[in-house]
């Protein structure tokens, strides 16, 4: 009966923080290390900002997969905007549905702290 109570005691907070660890719903993206916010046009549009997970690309692709060819590599010298994306320039040229999902799905992308809300029809079927 002790060895019983005492495997409980020892494995009940491993299993609790492993929980809660794994079920973390936060609402509002964490930003990591190198992500760029892209707010542009965002917020004007009644959207929360973009937040591109850079190092989240940077570990999988070379530099030179995106710059300069796709993006130049100066704060303010890419006009990236929806109407771009969906014709195949910038982000578009990966997330297409055939590289990468298409961008059809607006949180993905638009994860941006803001206290503007996303509404429920953008007039895209997920």
């Amino acid at each position: 009966m002790n060895k019983h109570w005492l495997v409980v005691s020892f494995l009940l907070p491993i299993l609790v923080v492993g929980f809660l660890l794994a079920f973390d719903v936060s609402t509002v993206s964490k930003a990591e290390y190198g992500d760029i916010t892209l707010n542009h046009y965002a917020e004007k549009a009644g959207m929360p900002p973009v937040v591109f997970p850079h190092w989240f690309h940077r570990i999988r692709f070379k530099c030179k997969v995106c710059h300069p060819a796709i993006f130049e590599m100066r704060q303010g010298a890419n006009d990236i905007n929806m109407i771009k994306i969906i014709k195949g320039d910038f982000c578009g040229k990966c997330h297409n549905g055939r590289i990468a999902w298409p961008p059809i799905y607006c949180d993905r992308c638009h994860s941006g702290k803001s206290d503007i809300t996303i509404p429920k029809a953008r007039g895209f079927i997920k």
